[in-house]
């Protein structure tokens, strides 16, 4: 992985679900199940992707800060979806 952002996207029945837009080096072959599988294994249940986006690069601004609001509004597709969940 070469970079990442975290963000909230709308869940219908939660308000706002995890999410995560990932960047891979060049040479990377991980899929996003799988890079969803490892952040699951190593973080509480809650603070997981359950939506994970494979980008080529982040939107970024001036200073090179990553832009999440532009992560929100790009209307990206994502590569794994896993919203429903039990309270």
């Amino acid at each position: 992985m070469r970079e990442a952002a975290v963000i909230g996207v709308p869940h219908p029945t939660h308000g706002e679900e995890v999410a995560a837009a990932v960047a891979l080096r060049r040479d990377a072959t991980a899929t996003a199940e799988e890079l969803r599988a490892f952040v699951k294994s190593r973080v509480a249940p809650y603070k997981y992707p359950r939506v994970v986006w494979l980008v080529d690069d982040l939107p970024k601004g001036p200073t090179g800060k990553i832009l999440k609001r532009e992560i929100a509004v790009n209307g990206l597709t994502p590569a794994v979806v896993d919203l429903p969940r039990t309270a």
